[in-house]
């Protein structure tokens, strides 16, 4: 498996039922993040499934996904009491 990178996944979605679907499938990927916006360590291959999988659940003319790949250089800041992500030791794959 490939190296896997640090991402914001994130969305606004227009409709409660596509909402839902959208959670579940942020949730799949995510390992950490609160309402619609997601921590989640992936590969190259399982970012385009992501995006892939969020396509099918969302309506391209109302609502809205964004997966933003962190630079792996840079350190991550957060305030407050919000933990820093840290990539999961292990992944359930099902």
């Amino acid at each position: 498996m490939g190296s896997r990178r640090l991402h914001i996944a994130a969305y606004d979605i227009a409709d409660p039922q596509r909402l839902r679907e959208a959670l579940k499938v942020a949730k799949n990927y995510a390992s950490g993040g609160q309402r619609s916006v997601f921590e989640c360590f992936l590969t190259e291959l399982e970012a385009e499934r992501l995006i892939a999988e969020m396509r099918q659940v969302t309506d391209r003319h109302e609502d809205r996904f964004l997966l933003l790949r962190l630079d792996p250089r840079l350190e991550v800041t957060v305030l407050g009491i919000a933990v820093a992500p840290r990539e999961p030791e292990l992944y359930y794959e099902g």
